[in-house]
């Protein structure tokens, strides 16, 4: 490959990847044409990207970026993934994609989050945390909580003396 064809692709995946902090390793190699396109439908379908890429290509591309660290040491048939809501749904889905029988040869096998490298493991470690979507309805219950308890403390004393005075009004009428 001539040194402008390898500028061109190198220019294209920087374009592609501008923006992009966090990114997941997979191997793909394994699996059958067929796997392969249903793979790429379903990450599709939660807004993941997935590119098959040439190592030292993507070291090129990636250098001076977060995505930097992931492709240090990296050998092998490698995909990267990137997109999702965040890294936590991106390593849930990939998780996932690993337990499902249809995909057994499927393999991550690390990545980057915010600049530090990831192993396989950290992968899955990182699949347990609480998605985005669900610290914020943590966070949410956390600053509602004490409102609601101070609201229920409030309106509670006020509630039982309003239905007291409501009996003894009906009782004065009989």
């Amino acid at each position: 490959m001539s040194k402008y064809v390898k500028q061109l692709m190198t220019d294209e995946l920087k374009s592609r990847w501008d923006g992009v902090n966090d990114a997941l390793l997979v191997d793909v190699s394994k699996l059958e044409a067929n796997d392969a396109v249903v793979l790429r439908r379903r990450l599709r379908e939660k807004n993941i990207s997935l590119m098959v890429v040439k190592n030292s290509l993507a070291r090129r591309a990636s250098e001076g970026t977060t995505l930097a660290p992931a492709f240090e040491g990296a050998e092998g048939t490698m995909a990267v993934a990137w997109g999702g809501e965040d890294i936590v749904s991106l390593a849930k889905e990939i998780v996932a994609v690993k337990k499902d029988k249809a995909f057994e040869e499927f393999e991550a096998r690390g990545g980057v989050m915010d600049g530090a490298k990831l192993s396989a493991d950290d992968v899955t470690a990182v699949s347990k945390w609480p998605s985005r979507g669900e610290q914020l309805s943590i966070l949410m219950g956390q600053i509602l909580g004490p409102g609601m308890t101070l609201n229920a403390q409030l309106l509670g004393p006020g509630a039982s003396l309003g239905s007291q005075i409501k009996q003894k009004g009906e009782g004065d009428e009989e």
